[in-house]
């Protein structure tokens, strides 16, 4: 299968600069680019590097899935479209911690398993195991089983706070409105260059942001 074939494959409703997806920007290693990166306006002035199928384990790659999806250069609404429709469906649970808008550059889940090859502290392990063990009850939102734990900036300032991590309240929801509040998060941030975001897999985990 081709370049072209297996991008508009694995993202079907979105549309690519045709000069990104030839076999000589393969060779030169030049990304997919979503049609808005190349006149970007207030809807889509910051990019996101989607490697969806990909984790990092301090620096070697892991493939999490048969046939992982291309690695694609996205638009901010473009972005958070994949974003909102993938981890609607996924079926395990997260924590997810809201990044902060003015340092990060990478937004990645890392599954319970690989937390220690991630590089994830100890403590910082523990902490986020914990609280996806307790995991119980109803969303904040509606009355779907609660698949997420969202800790916003105001509970969680840093990913050193094991002790916030062990004891903030967070928001209980559903995988339907724990993937809406993440992508809320992200929209508003006004400037920010994401060089690495993948998608969740595995039964449980954590976003967490570098």
């Amino acid at each position: 299968m081709s370049r072209l074939e297996r991008v508009l494959s694995a993202y079907p409703d979105i549309e690519f600069q045709p000069r990104t997806l030839t076999h000589l920007a393969q060779l030169f290693r030049r990304l997919p680019e979503c049609a808005h990166l190349k006149y970007p306006d207030a809807n889509h002035f910051w990019a996101a590097t989607i490697n969806p199928d990909v984790l990092y384990l301090r620096g070697k790659m892991k493939v999490v899935r048969e046939n992982p999806r291309p690695e694609v250069s996205l638009c901010r609404e473009c972005a958070l479209q994949i974003l909102e429709e993938e981890l609607s469906a996924f079926r395990g649970r997260v924590v997810a911690f809201e990044p902060d808008a003015e340092s990060f550059s990478q937004y990645f889940f890392v599954p319970r398993e690989d937390f220690a090859a991630a590089g994830l502290l100890p403590e910082l392990s523990e902490a986020v195991a914990r609280r996806l063990g307790r995991m119980s009850g109803s969303c904040d939102e509606c009355s779907s089983s609660t698949k997420w734990l969202w800790f916003p900036r105001s509970e969680v300032q840093s990913l050193d706070d094991f002790g916030s991590v062990s004891n903030a309240q967070g928001k209980q929801l559903c995988a339907k409105h724990g993937a809406a509040e993440l992508c809320a998060a992200l929209k508003i941030i006004e400037q920010c260059n994401l060089l690495y975001v993948n998608i969740p897999s595995g039964e449980a985990g954590a976003y967490v942001w570098i």
